[in-house]
């Protein structure tokens, strides 16, 4: 063989040598480190304010007694001025005691200390808004919406009456005296229940007045039957219309917007 060739050979050889050398070393070089994990910072917890809430259900006139209020942490962010908190009033829980509610609340409702008042008297003068009276009407529960009209309902009062002498016509006439009342009671019930209905084939519902429609419906009871419509719940932000026209016997009625004068006394 040909030292020339003999030559090539070895150097081939020499280069699978190193080759399969420098593989064996590669394979053995340790694998490189895992990079290290991202630590992401926890979200600060958010500021919380001690908040004066209902322990269960309180209906409409009830007398608060002890444990009927509790403190519950509310996010310091939604915490509204009107809310009651530990920070403002401390001792809420045992200074209500004895209060009575104006307004229903649910459990774990915020208590706002407005709709609450201090009274020894009767619940009924609690619930009246101040300058307004307390009236009781006598109706059927054909003349009030099938029955279905509750305590907080609003409604308008309808008269009917003999229709005056000399007039043609139907022999009764009917007449809006009142419009946006808000109803304070049905016989003895002032809490909302609505799984049941409030009427029984003849009841006095309470009804909240000024002085002025008091006297209206006073005289109205004297001069004919007197029916309740009762009044979508959205009508309830509606201005209450009442008129000074002294004593004679007239109310001022909104119907669509346009303001009328209707007499009650012929």
């Amino acid at each position: 063989m040909k030292a020339s060739r003999l030559l090539v050979l070895a150097v081939a050889l020499f280069a699978g040598i190193v080759a399969a050398m420098l593989a064996v070393k590669m394979s053995n070089k340790p694998p490189a480190p895992a990079p290290a994990p991202q630590i992401v910072a926890a979200a600060p917890a958010p500021e919380t304010v001690d908040v004066l809430v209902a322990a269960n259900d309180i209906a409409m006139g009830k007398r608060i007694a002890a444990g009927d209020f509790v403190w519950q942490p509310f996010p310091k962010a939604g915490i509204v001025e009107a809310y009651v908190t530990r920070g403002g009033k401390p001792n809420a829980p045992e200074d209500f005691v004895n209060y009575t509610s104006r307004e229903a609340f649910s459990k774990g409702e915020p208590i706002r200390e407005a709709r609450l008042i201090k009274a020894d008297r009767g619940f009924m003068s609690v619930l009246l808004t101040p300058g307004m009276r307390a009236t009781a009407v006598e109706v059927k529960a054909v003349s009030t919406a099938g029955g279905f009209i509750l305590p907080n309902d609003h409604v308008d009062m309808l008269l009917t009456r003999a229709a005056p002498k000399g007039s043609n016509g139907d022999p009764y006439v009917s007449e809006t005296l009142l419009t946006n009342i808000r109803v304070l009671a049905v016989d003895q019930q002032v809490a909302d229940a609505k799984d049941a209905a409030a009427m029984l084939a003849k009841d006095t519902v309470t009804l909240e007045l000024t002085p002025r429609q008091a006297e209206i419906v006073a005289q109205a009871q004297q001069l004919g039957v007197i029916s309740l419509a009762l009044r979508a719940i959205r009508d309830r932000e509606e201005p209450i219309v009442d008129t000074d026209e002294g004593a004679s016997g007239s109310v001022k009625v909104v119907r669509y917007g346009v303001n009328t004068t209707v007499s009650i006394r012929h």
